[in-house]
């Protein structure tokens, strides 16, 4: 198995969990995170090495990361495994895959990757990479069945882990929120050190001019890395920032949006997390310039954030690269947590999206995984 960052190694760990509860003998090596290695994964490279974003960024370690995906394929194809499952890293675990399935390796991707936001003609490339595609959304489905490639719609997980009527007042109590009628705002910045260096000063100047209009506000930042809080803890100390009412967390991504009435979050997986937590939010993202026009012109639909694209339309704000300024998040955050009626009708909407969504993800994908294992595909 081979996963990619933060979001990965979650979905990973929990399907290593599935699998081995019908084969306890199961063996798992690759490359993964924490909870991969604490669900018995022996990894060969730290996931680390892989989590770069942007065509620039991944230039500048390119060498590094062909040499691991080198190595890797190597010794993965003079020690051929029962199954190669990549989870998401769809520009490292694609090639791999190809070159296994070649050897006669059977190859399961967790995650399709998002062919229906842009770069479609990917479509070609999985079906010769896959044996087998396991999709998070409804929506998928259909366009590998015309493809002709072997697909499962097993849900998502995090519909699966996430409560569907989050105990707001309990979390507040637990986090410590005095007095616990504040006004709380939830800023997520990304788990990747690129990310938090883009969007941490931004971020910071958006409290700012939030604390103008409501005064006793207090701000909550879950870092996923301790190499992600010093970036922050920098950026803190250079906007002069050190009285600003803002705690920042190691982890408590989830403990920290339940408590909070806004959400200012970095575009990927978070932007689930929160819908399906039924906070309000904003999305916002910021690239090299570069990266971002060859996105844009890539780019098959007018939003880039889940719950957006989930509902087929923009239901959540979404402020990205020069439109991000502290002034746009700042005004985007205080009309939505002012507004009682839209933030009740998101509530709903994500509560749809949950049920939709909570389809026993990781039970599912692990039955196909089985299936491959014991030749009854």
């Amino acid at each position: 198995m081979v996963a990619g960052e933060a979001s990965g190694d979650l979905l990973a760990s929990q399907l290593m969990q599935a699998i081995r509860l019908k084969l306890p003998n199961v063996k798992f090596i690759g490359i993964g995170g924490p909870k991969m290695v604490a669900a018995g994964m022996q990894a060969m490279f730290p996931m680390e090495k892989l989590a770069v974003m942007g065509y620039w960024e991944v230039l500048r370690h390119y060498r590094e990361i062909a040499a691991i995906r080198r190595k890797l394929r190597a010794y993965l194809i003079s020690n051929p495994p029962d199954l190669f499952i990549g989870v998401d890293a769809p520009d490292f675990n694609l090639d791999l895959e190809v070159a296994l399935k070649q050897h006669g390796t059977p190859t399961i991707h967790f995650v399709s990757p998002s062919i229906w936001a842009w770069r479609g003609e990917r479509i070609h490339k999985i079906k010769r990479a896959v044996s087998h595609i396991l999709a998070l959304f409804p929506f998928e489905v259909p366009l590998y069945e015309k493809a002709g490639v072997p697909v499962t719609y097993v849900g998502h997980p995090l519909a699966d882990i996430l409560p569907e009527k989050p105990k707001r007042m309990e979390m507040r109590e637990q986090m410590r929120i005095q007095p616990p009628t504040v006004k709380v705002f939830a800023f997520l910045p990304g788990s990747r050190m690129s990310e938090v260096r883009r969007l941490a000063g931004m971020y910071i100047e958006t409290a700012k001019l939030i604390l103008k209009t409501i005064p006793d506000a207090q701000f909550l930042v879950p870092l996923a890395s301790r190499e992600t809080r010093n970036l922050f803890e920098e950026a803190i100390w250079k906007a002069e920032g050190h009285d600003l009412p803002i705690t920042l967390l190691f982890g408590h991504a989830h403990e920290a949006m339940i408590t909070a009435d806004g959400v200012l979050v970095a575009s990927g997986t978070a932007t689930l997390e929160a819908a399906l937590l039924k906070r309000p939010m904003v999305i916002t993202y910021k690239m090299a310039p570069f990266t971002y026009w060859l996105a844009k012109r890539k780019q098959y639909l007018p939003y880039v954030g889940l719950p957006n694209i989930l509902s087929g339309k923009f239901v959540v704000p979404e402020l990205l690269q020069d439109d991000a300024t502290p002034e746009n998040l700042a005004q985007a955050l205080l009309n939505l947590v002012g507004n009682k009626s839209a933030v009740k009708e998101l509530e709903e909407r994500f509560s749809n999206m949950h049920q939709v969504l909570k389809q026993g993800a990781a039970e599912r994908a692990a039955d196909v995984v089985i299936s491959y294992l014991t030749g009854q595909h």
